[in-house]
């Protein structure tokens, strides 16, 4: 009865969304001195949520599927090439950035739970328990 409710669905897409992108972050570090290697990001929750409500997201539907070679798709969000300058060997990591995103990971994350803590409260409340 209760999972069903909107503001749990957009707690947990919140905290699947901050695992991708810490997926990612952590892709990108471990291969900061790969020659070749092009940094990846996620898209936004806010523009993965948007495009969910619209019903208009294109969704993968199996591996392979839709996918171009600059964006994939993972846990339902969108992978992109994020933009930066290469270094001599083609690589476009920058680890200052990526701790940057990292901090922004952990933020949302931390944002997820919170949404989740508080929603439990209120349901628990109005139900006449602490």
């Amino acid at each position: 009865m209760f999972e069903n409710l909107d503001i749990f669905k957009m707690a947990s897409g919140l905290a699947r969304h901050a695992v991708t992108r810490q997926e990612a972050v952590a892709k990108n570090i471990a291969n900061a001195d790969t020659p070749g290697y092009r940094a990846q990001d996620v898209a936004s929750f806010e523009e993965a949520y948007e495009g969910n409500q619209a019903g208009t997201a294109m969704r993968t539907t199996r591996e392979g599927h839709m996918v171009s070679a600059s964006s994939q798709e993972t846990n339902g969000f969108r992978l992109f090439d994020a933009p930066g300058p290469s270094s001599p060997n083609g690589n476009t990591v920058s680890l200052e950035t990526e701790m940057m995103k990292s901090s922004q990971v952990r933020h949302e994350h931390d944002l997820a739970l919170s949404v989740y803590k508080t929603s439990m409260n209120i349901l628990r409340t109005s139900i006449g328990r602490r």
